[in-house]
Parts: C-alpha cells; structure tokens; sequence
C-alpha cells in the first residue's frame, strides 16, 4: 500500500563512514509489492495482475543470468504455483532458487500487521507460509521485508529470530524520528526486542530511509513517473495492447545519461545515511513487474551504462537479492548500537497524521478474526486427540485437514496489513469475511463430526422437545472454572451433566430491546467437567437525563461478589466506584466528532485519528437495570443519544460473578458493549475515569507477547490523537501506591490515558471524507455497523493483578467451546484427560500440520530435487507443540520463574509419547542445526547460556518469555 509523504534533505556527495572517498556500491533489489487485499480483492488482483508478476519475473530471470527478484508474501505465489504455473514455470523456479537469483523473504502467508495482530496469529501466518516452501522447495527464509505495516512492534524482531532469520528491515517509523535517524546515520541496528531475551533473540535490523520500499518517481526530464516502465496495473482486465497508463520514458541512447544521472544522485544521496559504502536501492513499488520484461530490459541498458562510467560516477550497480545486500554490510564488520524493547508506535507521517485511527477500524472484522483463529486453536487440539484415540477415522482425516487449512488460510489471510488493519475498501473487507465465516463453518462442522461420529448410533437417544443438549471443550491447557451462556426458549430451566448431575445455573432474560423471546442460561462450569438456582428478579431505573443529574454519590447500589463491591449511582445510573482498595470510578461512553472536508483541516480516515477538538459525551440520558443471580449478577446500562430517544445506542452489560472461590473470575468484571450504528463522522470511546494517580502513563501490550511503558507526551501539534496505541490484549494503569486497574480485550482497540487516573478505549469508527485519494479507492470507512465487543475489567494491586492478567488475556480469548447438538451424546468420543500446565506456561499450538518434510535436512533437499517429492503427501503422524512463558524475568517472585516440565508426563492424556525434536519457531529447523549470523554490537554482551534443551527423558526448562517448539511423535 503506498502513501507515502516523503522529506528531502540536501544532496551530499562525501560518502563514506570513515571520511575517505570510497566508490559507493548500489544493490538494487528488483521487488514487487503485492497487497493481499487492500482495494482490490485476491481473486481481481491475481486476474489483473499478480499472476503475471511471477510468470514474467521467471521467464526474464531464466533470460539473463545477471538478473535478481525477491519475493514476499506466499499467498499470490501459492495461488500461482497451484493454478497458472506451467511445468516449465516451476522448473526454472526451481532453478533459480538453487542459483540464488530468486528468494524467498519473510515466506510468510502475508506481510502481517504489527499493531493490532495477536503473537499468535503472527506465528499461524508466518508458519504457513514457511511450512509450504520447506515442503515444496527446502527453502528456509532468512530475512524480512516489513516495509509496509504502519509501525513497527518489539515483537516482530523477536519471531524472526526465533524463526532463524539473520536479519530484519522495517520501513514506517515516525516521520521526525526517521529524520533524525538518518541525519545521525542511527538507521541500521541491532535490535533487543525482549528485555528477558535480550542478546539470544537478537537481530540486525535496517530501517528504510525516507525513500521506503518505492523507487524515487520522479525524473527532472519527464513529466512521467520514471524507472516503472510497465506503468501501472489496469483493473479488472490487463489491456490486451500491453500498453498500461503512465509507463515511463523508455532508456534510450537520448535518455540514458540523464536516467544515469538520476539514478545515480539518488544513490548518493542515501549513501550519507548508511555507516557503510553499500546502498539498497529497491526497485519496484506496488503492483510492479507484470510486465518484467520491459522493466529488466531498460533497467538493464541503464545499470550497464552507469557501470561503465562507475570511475566518473563514483558508483557500481549490481541486481541483488536481499542476501546479497546483507552479506555485505554483515562482511564490513562494523559495531552496531543495541536497541532494547521499544517499539516504534505510534507512526506519524506529518504532525497531523497520526496513524493511530486504524487500531478501531472496522471493529467486527478485528473480532470475527480473533473469533476464528481461537476456533482454530480449539478445533487443532481435539483433532490430535481424535487422531491418536482414533487413527482410521471413522472421521476421515484427509477430509478433517482440508477443514483446518482452510482456517488456516483464512486466519493467516487477514492478518494482512491492509486487513485486520480495517484499511481495505468495502468489497476487500467483505472477501475477508467471506473467507473467515465460510472456513469457520466448515471447522464447525469437524468439531460436530469427532464429537459425534465415534458414539454407536443405536445407543444415541433423539432429544425430547424440551430438552437441548450441549458439549463443552475447554482448549487451554489449564484447569478451568468459569461459566457459559447458552440461550434457551423458555423463562425456567434445569441443567445437568452427562452423570445425571444438577448443574448449577441460572436464567436470565435476553438484552432490552433485542427482538427475541429468548432467555439465557448461565451455568457455573468447573474444570470443564459441567458441576437451578432460578433468578428473574430485576431492580429496574428510570431513564436519568444528564440535565437532571443533582449531587452524585448518595444513592448507592452495590453489586457484591467476595472480591469487590461494585456501587452504581442510582441518581446517574452510572459507576461509582469499586471497594476492593476504595477507587472511584466513572464509566461511559463519548465521541470524538471527526472532519471530512480536507478544506476545513486535517482529517481521521481508515488510517488516521485526527482529533477534532476534544471528545463530549455520546449521551444524554442513561437507563439502568440490575439482576441480580447466584452464578452472575448483571448490570445492564443503556444510553440514549438523546433523551427523547426510544432505542439505544449504546449499552453496557458488566457481569459480576458470584460465590466463585477461583481468583481470576472472582476478581473480573465482565463487560460487553453495544454500540451503534454512529452518527457518521464520528469516532466512539469507552472512557473509565478513576481516583489513581498515573500521570497520565499507560502500559500497553505489544501483540500479546509483552508490556510496554507508554508516558504522555505533549505535542505542538495533534497531542491526543499520537498518544494512541494500540491494545490487543491488555491495557492498564496504576498509580504510586500500586493499585493498578487492568483492561483485558478480545480483540484490537486503541486506547490512551489523555488525563490523569484515565484511560480510554476507542471502540468504533464511522466516517466520511472528501479527499480525493480515499474517495478514489473507496477507504472512507462509512462503518455502519453495530459493534458488541467484549472488556474484562480487573482492579487490585499490581502484584495480583499482573499475577492473573496474562492466564486472564488467554481465558478471555480462549473460552470454551459450546456445541449444540440434536441429540443426546453417548459420549465415546476422544479421551477428555486433560493436559495441564503450570500456570506460567501456555500452550500456545497443538495441532497436526500436516506438511510432508522429514526431520533431516539433507534427506529431505535429496527428495525434492529427486522428483520423490513431487507430490506431496500430509504427515498425519506429526504433532507440533508450541509452549510458551507468559511472564518476564523478575514480573513475578513466582510465576517469573524458569518452569521444568516433562513432556511424556505432560502429554499422556492424549497418548503415549515415543520421540521428541526440538524445532525453530515455524518447524523447519531442527534447533541443533540453527546457525544464525552474529553481529557485533557497541555494548559489552554478557555470553548467554544456550537454551537448555530437551533431555533424554523428556524433561525441558521454559525461561521468561521463551516460546519453545517440539515436533511430537506418540
């Protein structure tokens, strides 16, 4: 996606680190960038586009020897490889990639976001990606190409390496910190990105200058953009003249020396922001190389020519892969500056262009995406357990694994930067959920299969008309007590488990002013294993309009549980306060009231937060209603635009669990929104403001990986909008006396804390603007959609709370799966003996890739060029495991420490285990057999241990924030 705002500094011809004249060596790296999605939908852009990119790219390498393409993200070329490529196509792939003129990097799914993906999201993608080229061709990426996600999070550098990458190139960083950068020759580092990582994860990482990923367009001696030859894409059909708008001036005898000349002060130019004498010039930008032919044939005249005068020019050019370029900056054997773990979020391009709007856009899509990819989750783990109990089925295998790719596929799909992001156009939006609801029902349908098919079908009984029958599958690798919400037809209901036994539980009616007879029932669920108190009382309240409010605080309703006291005020009908340390709370909802017309000021759009002025209240009078039960007490609050208004638009729900001796639901208030359809031009928050004394200082989560310290910082210009970020999974506060309130989320938000003891969560967007670039690609964001995402609230001190938020983040996004079913279960279905983990370790990935690679390297590249690999079988007898540390070193006096598990031990509820490996973090290494480049660096570096590895009988030690990956055989 190109929107770039570029800044020019004075052209230096000195150029060299040391001071001396040195000729400056140009790598151009010959690039494609090719958006899964974005304004365009995959299936248009393969059509008009991509499938000719790697058709003619191949066909122009296979020409001449000299020639070099990267390629990025899998998903255009796996569609390619599987639907347009010919024998030939793929032989001379295969070719190229053994002479290293074509290479893969990054090799994931797509060119994920950083802000607003979750870890492991991040990693599903990246595996895909890297699982089909070890398969299909034994390649192994080993650097990155994220030169387009808007910002760059301390968790990315941190999967690359563990990936086995050797190094990491970023492009979008704040505009004035870029500048300062390049002026200070700062650009390239190494990069910390884990403070209890530290130097084992490392990785040399290169920041783009001001140029980014693009090719400089413009050229002194042509009004046409210059060095893209074959102009631009045409949609939805290529012009069968070949002849596409706005192709540069072709490289003649006329135009060479001035190409030369342009090309050339270009490099010079950057050349003074590097340390070193080499320059990486790439060539390409968005949707190039359709036409490679064109492209390489002028590009070839002016290289040669600029060669041929390298002694005047005082450089050399030469086409390179992205290894090339790093191998020699690796080979200059300079000393790199160390960064530790900050991020660079939030991303400006100009001082009122605060890419922060994104973190809230299209918030269903963010939430459907976190909804599949923890189905995902669940349904990878039961099919494991269904594949040991039952190997031959009667589920067929072939066919539950399609299921699960195609999840896969999706999950993988939209975490694309133009995807979860909410940047796309309507039409990209709606493929995204196509492709997630279609995928997530197939998924559906498996879990219904291995629950259901392994019972004898002559002892299954047909429910009775009164009765509805449920199964629960917890997928984390904790024992869990918590409750579920099923919804019923009638206002009474009793509830038993598969033993005959009551099941504690109570009815509720449905939310106010949703058209359904139906009720819900919650009932108390303890370790999964299901354990009626029937409650219909309500303490309903008026309607309050704000203009009547009078002095607050003296009629107090209190909601109790045996962690806190939850006092409303009935004269606002808004929160009080809690009692667990005495902290006053108020909580609502208000709208920042956007620009669209670029003639009036700066605007908010997919991207951008542009505050217009400070937020007001989104209200004017707000409803009330208590039910109180014996599982959950709820509060429900409902805030009318204006006080004439009959229908909401907006509602709180805040459940307070009751009678539950489990700290982590004991100490949550559960709170699900409603919110819209909004006014248009107008951006929605949940504000929570309390008696803390935080100075304005937030912690953030950086992708669910790890918390960042976030202080306020004043701006001359747009202050509100670039003190955003991003929220994945946690947000808090707290102040000196470390009382801290945590703010858990089931899907991306962006959140700030704008004055002291408050912070606030943006929860929808809906707007409109008049600039003609969005309105030409149809990204003005007219959301109008009513978004109900979910908040777990937890307030206490901030030993207790950090010592619950991360299993609490997890409990959130992994609640257990209920499927309904038509019958009732005789169960004989895979064994339910549970793994369990120590309450420091997560076990982020159980599942069956299902890719046909052996576990030896040289055998496996033996197959493949062979032919004995041409097509490949899945490997239902391969298990990956991925577990992870959840908590820093020194975060917990506990929980903080090294945790020794046994695998055999660990895993026997699901069978017996008979060999481990230890993989890279995506499974195409084997970890003995990882090597990755060591930079040296300005710090002194304390040698760290190596990983302690698995032992002979299984034992292996997770430390502070390792994720560890096993190959699994039972």
């Amino acid at each position: 996606m190109v929107r770039l705002n570029l800044f020019f500094a004075l052209l230096c011809l000195s150029v060299s680190a040391n001071g001396h004249q040195e000729p400056i060596q140009a790598f151009v790296i010959p690039h494609s960038h090719m958006d899964v999605g974005w304004v365009y939908t995959v299936q248009e852009s393969m059509h008009a586009y991509a499938s000719n990119v790697y058709s003619t790219v191949v066909e122009e390498l296979s020409r001449v020897k000299g020639r070099r393409f990267i390629a990025v993200e899998q998903e255009f070329f796996r569609l390619w490889w599987d639907t347009a490529a010919s024998q030939w196509h793929k032989k001379q792939v295969r070719q190229l990639l053994q002479e290293g003129r074509l290479e893969f990097i990054i090799g994931g799914q797509v060119m994920h976001d950083e802000s607003v993906t979750d870890i492991d999201d991040a990693i599903l993608q990246l595996t895909e990606g890297h699982g089909f080229l070890y398969e299909t061709f034994g390649v192994r990426p080993h650097f990155s190409w994220h030169v387009d996600p808007f910002g760059a999070s301390a968790t990315t550098p941190v999967l690359f390496a563990l990936a086995g990458f050797d190094a990491h190139l970023i492009s979008r960083i704040d505009y004035y910190l870029k500048d300062v950068m390049q002026k200070k020759k700062k650009l390239q580092f190494v990069w910390r990105g884990s403070p209890s990582l530290a130097d084992t994860q490392e990785i040399f990482t290169h920041t783009m200058d001001q140029y980014s990923y693009c090719t400089p367009s413009y050229i002194p001696f042509s009004n046409r953009s210059g060095f893209y030859w074959n102009g631009v894409a045409m949609f939805p059909d290529p012009p069968k003249d070949g002849v596409y708008p706005n192709m540069s001036l072709p490289v003649t005898k006329e135009t060479v020396e001035s190409y030369a000349q342009t090309m050339v002060d270009n490099i010079k130019q950057r050349a003074q922001w590097f340390q070193t004498n080499h320059v990486l010039w790439p060539w390409g930008c968005d949707k190039q190389f359709y036409n490679a032919s064109v492209q390489f044939t002028n590009m070839d005249m002016l290289m040669n020519y600029i060669n041929k005068h390298s002694t005047e020019f005082g450089v050399t050019v030469q086409y390179a892969t992205l290894k090339e370029y790093f191998q020699a900056v690796h080979q200059s054997d300079l000393s790199w500056e160390v960064r530790g773990s900050q991020d660079f979020l939030p991303y400006s391009t100009e001082p009122f262009q605060a890419w922060t709007g994104f973190y809230a856009s299209r918030n269903v899509l963010k939430g459907v995406a976190r909804r599949a990819s923890s189905l995902l989750h669940s349904a990878e783990s039961l099919f494991v357990r269904y594949r040991i109990k039952y190997p031959e089925g009667p589920v067929q295998k072939e066919w539950a694994l399609d299921k699960l790719k195609a999840l896969r596929w999706a999950v993988s799909e939209v975490q694309h930067h133009d995807a979860i992001t909410g940047t796309e156009s309507p039409k990209v939006a709606d493929m995204y959920m196509e492709h997630l609801n279609q995928s997530m029902m197939g998924v559906q349908e498996l879990l219904a299969a291995m629950f259901l098919l392994p019972q004898d079908p002559d002892t299954a009984k047909p429910s009775k008309d009164l009765e509805q029958h449920i199964i629960v599958y917890n997928p984390l690798a904790w024992n869990v007590t918590t409750y579920i919400n099923v919804s019923v037809k009638y206002s009474m209901a009793l509830v038993y488990d598969d033993n005959g036994k009551v099941v504690p539980a109570q009815v509720t009616p449905s939310l106010k002013l949703i058209l359904t007879s139906q009720t819900h029932v919650y009932m108390q669920n303890e370790y999964l294993a299901l354990l009626p108190e029937i409650s219909l009382l309500t303490d309903f309240s008026s309607k309050r309009d704000v203009s009547e409010w009078k002095k607050r605080g003296r009629k107090l309703l209190p909601v109790l549980n045996d962690c806190y006291k939850v006092l409303f005020d009935q004269e606002t009908n808004l929160l009080h306060s809690i009692t667990n340390r005495l902290v006053i709370i108020h909580q609502d909802f208000w709208e920042y009231d956007a620009n669209g017309d670029v003639h009036a000021g700066p605007i908010s759009d997919n991207y951008i937060f542009t505050a217009n002025g400070s937020a007001v209240p989104a209200y004017k009078s707000v409803e009330m209603e208590i039910i109180p039960g014996k599982i959950i007490s709820e509060v429900r609050q409902y805030f009318y635009r204006e006080a004439s208004d009959k229908n909401y638009t907006y509602a709180m729900v805040t459940r307070v669990p009751v009678g539950f001796k489990d700290k982590l639901l004991c100490q949550r208030l559960d709170q699900s929104y409603a919110l819209g359809p909004l006014v248009v031009n107008r951006e929605a928050v949940l504000r929570t403001t309390t008696s803390l004394s935080n100075k304005k200082t937030l912690y953030t989560d950086n992708n669910g990986y790890q918390m960042l310290k976030r202080e306020h910082k004043q701006y001359i210009n747009n202050t509100v909008s670039r003190n955003y970020y991003p929220m994945v999974r946690q947000a808090f506060i707290e102040d000196e006396d470390s009382c801290r309130l945590s703010l858990l989320s089931e899907r991306a938000h962006g959140v700030a804390s704008l004055a002291e003891g408050e912070i606030e969560v943006m929860l929808h967007r809906r707007l409109w603007n008049n600039q003609e670039w969005n309105r030409g690609y149809n990204l003005t964001l007219n959301d109008s959609s009513v978004v109900r995402p979910s908040i777990w609230m937890m307030l206490g001190s901030s030993a207790a709370v950090a010592a619950l938020s991360q299993q609490g983040a997890l409990y959130l996004q992994h609640r257990p799966v209920v499927l309904a079913t038509q019958r009732t279960p005789q169960w004989n279905g895979p064994s339910v003996q549970p793994v369990v983990l120590p309450p420091n370790l997560h076990m982020q990935y159980l599942g069956i890739p299902g890719w046909d690679y052996g576990p030896n390297h040289t055998q496996h590249l033996q197959n493949i060029n062979s032919g004995v690999k041409t097509n490949p079988e899945a490997d239902f007898d391969r298990v990956l495991l991925r577990i992870a540390h959840l908590y820093e070193k020194g975060e917990d006096p506990v929980l903080s420490k090294p945790a020794t598990i046994n695998l055999k031990e660990i895993l026997q509820g699901l069978g017996e285990v008979k060999a481990v490996q230890e993989r890279s973090l995506t499974g195409t290494w084997d970890i003995s057999d990882l090597q990755r480049w060591s930079w040296r660096t300005t710090e002194k570096t304390e040698t760290s241990s190596s990983s302690r590895r698995v032992t002979m009988d299984f034992n292996v030690t997770i430390s502070p924030k390792e994720i560890r990956t096993f190959f699994i055989y039972f």
